[in-house]
């Protein structure tokens, strides 16, 4: 069964996760490391880590597997995941996979570099109305695909 995993620090799209999963009968993970609230439903579990670096990312990367939806604006855990068969779904929509990861990890590490150097870089463009029915298309045909490739 095809299973949902959301790296829920500051993530936007929680709800529409949620109301997808129930649709489709998904079990969902919410994993952060400090409490947050989640619906009151046999489909959601909550998952509290340890605070520190990448311990939330470690947790979900060690668990999703082929099939499997990632939620996340990590990069470094998306391509984890996505080396794992899991299908990486970004909150404003872009779905990373084999074909696009390496792209995405190059793009993040040239901005790192650029950003150490003292070269200030632009911001991410704010979350609007079009990134969330992006994300809410996108994650419902993942969904299909996972289901129809599990079958």
């Amino acid at each position: 069964m095809t299973r949902i995993f959301i790296d829920s620090d500051a993530c936007p799209v929680k709800d529409e996760v949620y109301r997808v999963a129930g649709r489709y009968s998904l079990h969902v993970f919410v994993v952060s490391n400090r409490m947050i609230a989640v619906p009151a439903s046999a489909l959601i579990e909550r998952v509290v880590v340890e605070a520190g670096p990448d311990i939330a990312d470690d947790w979900i990367a060690e668990r999703a597997g082929e099939k499997d939806i990632v939620i996340t604006s990590d990069i470094p855990l998306a391509a984890r995941c996505v080396g794992k068969g899991a299908y990486v779904l970004e909150p404003k929509g872009r779905l990373l996979d084999s074909d696009t990861i390496g792209m995405a990890l190059a793009m993040r590490n040239l901005m790192t570099d650029l950003r150490s150097a003292g070269v200030t870089t632009p911001g991410a463009a704010g979350f609007g109305k079009a990134d969330r029915s992006r994300f809410l298309s996108n994650l419902d045909t993942l969904v299909v695909k996972a289901r129809k490739s599990r079958a």
